[in-house]
């Protein structure tokens, strides 16, 4: 049932009627999708998030994970995308491999 026919449970609507009004949610939601990709990208580039942060939301957006490899070709596209230099992607590269290889007891060391 359209959101018309709901709001208005008395009255008939026509077909064209139900037609525009599905009309109009579906670009109600794209407007959305397009406020809500525009604030990635924003969140993505902005200085104010540190590097960590930046590559998290880019990981989110693309639903993919920083490589390891200091050589992968995606880097220069991560660099592009974010703003963030190929030197600190791979120092973020080189932080992530110490944190994993650091045992739990030295990581709770070192974030109390």
């Amino acid at each position: 049932m359209s959101s018309a026919a709901s709001t208005y449970p008395d009255r008939h609507f026509t077909a064209l009627e139900l037609l525009a009004d599905h009309r109009e949610r579906l670009a109600l939601e794209e407007k959305e999708r397009l406020r809500k990709r525009t604030s990635q990208f924003e969140e993505l580039r902005s200085e104010v998030n540190s590097v960590p942060a930046r590559v998290r939301a880019w990981e989110k957006m693309h639903g993919l994970r920083l490589p390891s490899d200091p050589a992968h070709p995606i880097l220069r596209v991560i660099a592009s995308d974010t703003g963030i230099s190929l030197g600190c992607l791979r120092e973020e590269q080189q932080a992530r491999r110490v944190g994993l290889a650091m045992p739990s007891s030295a990581k709770e060391h070192i974030n109390t």
